[in-house]
């Protein structure tokens, strides 16, 4: 059955490649991978620091910038390097993750980064408190996940961007300021990344939008713990 399953989800992939112009398929996998959700809690962080530096003034600009890569170290690098090695020891066919199966492992070694980020966050009293609640609801949506790929392939990309655009309502929320223009540049993105699965993956609509229920649910479920 999940051979079957897998041979359609492969037959969808081709003819939705085989629908679009190839550029259209390009600009697809460059929204894909420039906004792939490993790489999310790093724009995130990016962004308080540009938005609100008084909130690191007890750090160094070096202590800071040795905080975003370790941001990155810990929730894109690891993880990705930790799939990377399943592939050449052939644990999984792909390194692009396309059954459920391939998922599972990846999706416990990101619970495990994700919980560490929220742990360290809860002692750090020299960045924004706000990211708390982020990195929490970011883990919250991983086991979402992975309980939900026993059932379906539910979009990874869907999270992360749906979590994203919600962080950044509660952000505003928190801080009481307006941030219509980054809110609605989110949404664009976050429908531009949406889109992009759509076309170059072999994802369902229930997929897609599970996927984004899932990341805005988490991180108002973290928000209304946290704070």
């Amino acid at each position: 059955m999940q051979q079957e399953n897998n041979m359609q989800a492969n037959q969808i992939s081709a003819v939705s490649l085989r629908s679009h112009h190839p550029i259209i398929r390009w600009f697809a996998s460059a929204i894909s991978y420039l906004f792939h959700p490993l790489f999310i809690p790093t724009y995130v962080f990016l962004f308080l620091m540009k938005a609100f530096p008084y909130e690191f003034a007890d750090i160094t600009e070096w202590q800071l910038k040795m905080r975003l890569f370790g941001v990155f170290w810990l929730t894109a690098f690891f993880p990705a390097f930790a799939v990377f090695l399943l592939w050449r020891l052939k644990f999984s066919d792909s390194i692009f993750l396309r059954t459920q199966k391939e998922r599972i492992v990846p999706y416990v070694i990101c619970m495990f980064f994700y919980w560490w980020m929220y742990y360290l966050s809860r002692n750090f009293n020299d960045q924004p408190i706000v990211l708390r609640f982020f990195f929490m609801g970011i883990f919250i949506a991983t086991v979402f996940g992975l309980i939900l790929n026993n059932y379906f392939k539910i979009s990874l990309h869907g999270m992360g961007v749906g979590g994203a655009c919600t962080a950044m309502v509660l952000f505003s929320l928190y801080y009481h300021l307006s941030f219509g223009g980054i809110i609605s540049i989110c949404i664009l993105l976050g429908g531009l990344v949406c889109s992009s699965r759509f076309i170059v993956s072999d994802h369902t609509n229930k997929e897609v939008y599970t996927g984004l229920a899932v990341g805005i649910g988490c991180q108002l479920l973290a928000y209304w713990f946290i704070m």
